[in-house]
């Protein structure tokens, strides 16, 4: 990469679900750019060799096993992160599920649960665990998806909780101002272990390439680039809007 600007230095950056995939990239740009990073999924194994990856980059990192439905593992990852570093600047939330790709009048009670408590409730209680501790100027940034605006067939719930997450991002814009900013990344079909149909099958590629502007799926670093700016003092005067990162995908007007 090109020289870093280094809009992180001496910032404490936590992001859930960042072992892997985009969460993974954004952790890597936050933490290139001087952030000391808290990573965090569900299996030790997963955090170990990301911990390991990042610190090969010389990145000041720390990671921390927590299911984001968990209580006690959202309270852990901020107590731990407060007792390693003292504070909290930036909260990525990104930890998601699409358990089913069944229609929504045939979801199971159970599976709408899990679909809630993931992608919207965990979000929402990460927070009311970490906004003790945010830092004045501090910034939230949520990962949506450009289903939350057209959800597709077979993501029709799981585009619907990205939807939540649009107006969750205004609510808290208000509740947290104007000490914290909190802004959301929507993206478009990047491949990574969780979008793995993208990766399996070589048409549903190409014809959603064909539905860019730019013909080509999105990458992780795209992401990350994009939650950086949003996450640091470069947009210090934006709150309360999301940035949708889908290669020219409709979203809206």
């Amino acid at each position: 990469m090109a020289m870093m600007k280094k809009r992180f230095e001496g910032k404490v950056a936590i992001v859930t679900a960042s072992t892997q995939g985009i969460g993974f990239s954004i952790a890597e740009r936050l933490g290139l750019e001087g952030a000391s990073i808290v990573i965090s999924s569900r299996k030790q194994k997963n955090v170990d060799e990301a911990v390991e990856k990042l610190k090969s980059k010389g990145i000041e990192v720390f990671g921390v096993v927590c299911h984001v439905s968990n209580a006690q593992h959202r309270k852990n990852l901020i107590d731990q992160t407060i007792q390693k570093y003292g504070k909290i600047n930036v909260v990525v939330s990104n930890a998601a599920a699409n358990p089913s790709v069944d229609p929504i009048l045939e979801t199971k009670e159970s599976i709408l649960d899990k679909l809630w408590e993931i992608n919207v409730k965990a979000s929402i209680l990460i927070l009311q665990d970490a906004a003790p501790h945010l830092e004045k100027g501090s910034s939230v940034v949520f990962i949506s998806s450009i289903t939350a605006y057209q959800p597709s067939a077979s993501m029709g719930m799981y585009g619907v909780t990205k939807t939540a997450l649009l107006g969750l991002t205004k609510a808290l814009a208000i509740e947290m101002s104007p000490d914290t900013r909190v802004n959301t990344v929507a993206p478009g079909f990047v491949p990574t272990h969780f979008a793995d149909f993208l990766t399996k099958d070589e048409n549903v590629r190409k014809e959603i390439e064909q539905r860019t502007l730019l013909n080509r799926l999105g990458t992780t670093e795209d992401m990350a680039s994009a939650t950086a700016y949003l996450a640091s003092d470069d947009a210090s005067y934006i709150t309360g809007e999301t940035l949708v990162v889908a290669g020219g995908m409709p979203s809206r007007l």
